[in-house]
């Protein structure tokens, strides 16, 4: 599964398809042949965006007929409960494409993982159908961002052929004939197919275990190199390949997308909790601004009443007959007091008003940064008021079953240490 690092990785699985009835699921579920769906995230109001890059002519079993009529494939020497068929699915965490702009590019790198799929086949006239989906919602990241994200990945049925040279037999009268080459055919052949593959050194010599064992690289792990290879020299740098040792071949489609996606609700998650954390420090700061802003207020406020009043200065002095106002050396000594403090006053009164203006202005720009995150958090916030129950749910089915898959996993991984590169 994708680590707790942020970084998107390329996910390629072969999933056998043993049944006809098998191969009718798969069917109906790539080209949409339903009216209705019981995974709730397919959305078929998208489904015209959908993109087809090899359309299938019949069913996938009328194709495959007439594939041998054509002569294009041979099923000789096949058994009655061989697998005939196969699906390759190509994948990305939603995330990456949701970062680099979502359906546009999706449709540039699965026509360019179509390409790698064509070559891990062998050609694209065993293909059956291949088809990008556009309409699977994925439900975590739309819940969590408040906008609709869609899971875009790709589709490719396929037959599974191996070339096959048919040798003359000693039954030919010819008998120079005997042991060479009468025809090649392109057998159908899961088992070859997919079998799994010598490693190599940088040498190109055998790799060996400690008791001298050669070295296998399972198909599931040469397939993710094939895939992530391609996808690298396609110019997709930005990607890593998917882990080594990972369980994704055996998981269902549900899953698969589930487990994916975890990683990335985390991330999301940890986000709109650091944006949280971010909301309520800009808060604080601003009840800190309002309480500073009314204890300047009140200091105000105390200055202006030590200042004369209009009506006192008028009250002192008595005039006399020449008109001169005269003043008893208490009302001298008064006023002076007065006209001292009502300068320093007046002096103080200046220093706070642009005090005052300063912590207005400072306190409406953190009001500005708490209502810009508010809006942030706004959708998610939303979400758990209307379905607290459904998110808290989703989530712990999330960490319990990546718990139970890793308890799981955990004995199978060391036992295969040795197996995979």
């Amino acid at each position: 599964m994708a680590r707790n690092d942020g970084i998107d990785r390329t996910f390629a699985r072969n999933q056998d398809l043993p049944t006809l009835d098998d191969v009718a699921k798969v069917q109906e579920h790539n080209e949409r042949e339903k009216d209705s769906y019981s995974n709730q995230d397919i959305d078929t109001s998208q489904t015209y965006r959908n993109i087809h890059f090899k359309a299938p002519t019949d069913s996938y079993a009328a194709m495959f007929d007439q594939m041998i009529a054509d002569g294009v494939i041979s099923t000789r020497g096949l058994k009655a409960d061989a697998v005939k068929y196969g699906e390759l699915i190509f994948d990305v965490n939603s995330a990456y494409f949701h970062n680099h702009g979502g359906y546009e590019y999706a449709k540039q790198f699965y026509t360019d993982a179509y390409k790698a799929a064509v070559e891990i086949v062998g050609g694209e006239q065993y293909i059956l159908s291949a088809v990008m989906h556009a309409d699977e919602r994925n439900r975590a990241m739309s819940e969590a961002l408040g906008q609709d994200v869609y899971h875009y990945h790709l589709h490719v049925v396929y037959v599974p052929v191996v070339e096959k040279q048919i040798l003359w037999s000693k039954r030919c009268k010819d008998k120079s004939l005997v042991g060479t080459v009468k025809e090649t055919i392109m057998q159908v052949s899961r088992s070859k197919k997919w079998e799994s593959k010598v490693a190599l050194d940088e040498q190109g010599n055998p790799l060996l275990t400690a008791k001298g064992k050669k070295v296998l690289r399972t198909s599931y792990s040469v397939l993710q190199d094939d895939f992530f290879n391609y996808m690298k020299a396609a110019g997709y740098t930005d990607v890593e390949r998917g882990e080594r040792g990972s369980t994704e071949e055996h998981l269902t489609v549900t899953q698969f997308k589930v487990a994916q996606e975890q990683q990335r609700l985390e991330d999301v998650t940890a986000q709109i909790a650091q944006t949280e954390q971010a909301l309520d420090t800009v808060q604080a700061a601003v009840e800190k601004k309002q309480k500073e802003l009314q204890s300047l207020q009140k200091q105000t406020k105390e200055q202006r009443t030590t200042a004369l009043t209009v009506q006192e200065i008028r009250s002192m002095g008595k005039k006399t007959i020449t008109g001169n106002i005269t003043l008893t050396p208490s009302e001298c000594s008064t006023l002076k007091d007065y006209a001292v403090n009502g300068i320093l006053a007046k002096a103080e009164n200046s220093r706070l008003e642009d005090k005052l203006q300063q912590a207005q202005k400072s306190a409406a720009v953190w009001k500005q940064r708490y209502e810009s995150l508010k809006e942030q958090v706004r959708p998610y916030l939303e979400a758990v008021k209307l379905a607290p129950e459904k998110v808290r749910a989703f989530l712990d089915a999330i960490l319990t079953r990546t718990w139970q898959t890793r308890q799981h996993d955990q004995p199978s991984r060391r036992k295969s240490q040795d197996m995979e590169l």
